[in-house]
């Protein structure tokens, strides 16, 4: 129990940093991580990308979805299932058409062609909070942990977040998946040995 209320603690303390911070810093931040991500050779190898739809107060994830169709990728989105507490990687061409709002304000397509998960190259993985060794700390409801958990993905897992968000520590439970990598405004980690290697 000790763990879930350090998870608390520390999920407040980020939200608070995260709601403090200018909204033109956060551009300013989302373009910087958007740019050393779109040139490292895991972008580049990578040909169906998912992306979260990002909320105003988290990394913007727009321009990265904008570099990806230039660059002639598939982009997909998670849809969630609240019932069954799972995500499913939909296809979409645009951020602005087809799109609602579902749960505690999560943006996703209304429908969308279905991505085996085996396709599925890169995730990009929001966060409240991650640490320099490649772990994180979500909302609390566990669905990128379930969806990295599925055998059937193969791909690269990157979590996404501003160098404010990056702890020193957090507590880690066995559920909790670890990240490939971590792109923020000032670089990117890796942690995993299916990166390639730059």
């Amino acid at each position: 129990m000790a763990e879930a209320a350090d998870k608390a603690a520390i999920r407040r303390q980020l939200r608070e940093t995260l709601a403090a911070m200018p909204d033109a810093d956060r551009q300013t931040k989302s373009l910087a991580a958007t740019a050393f991500l779109s040139a490292s050779p895991e972008f580049a190898a990578a040909r169906i990308v998912m992306l979260y739809l990002s909320t105003a107060q988290e990394m913007d994830t727009a321009p990265l979805a904008l570099k990806c169709w230039q660059s002639g990728k598939t982009v997909v989105v998670p849809k969630v299932s609240w019932d069954q507490r799972r995500m499913m990687p939909v296809e979409i061409t645009s951020l602005q058409t087809r799109m609602t709002t579902t749960g505690p304000g999560v943006r996703e397509p209304v429908f969308g062609h279905p991505m085996p998960l085996n396709l599925v190259d890169l995730v990009i993985v929001p966060g409240l909070g991650f640490t320099s060794t490649g772990h994180r700390i979500g909302r609390g409801m566990g669905f990128y942990d379930r969806f990295l958990a599925q055998h059937e993905f193969i791909g690269i897992s990157c979590g996404m977040g501003f160098e404010d968000q990056v702890l020193s520590d957090i507590p880690v439970l066995d559920h909790d998946m670890p990240l490939s990598m971590l792109c923020t405004d000032r670089g990117i980690r890796r942690f995993a040995s299916n990166c390639i290697s730059s």
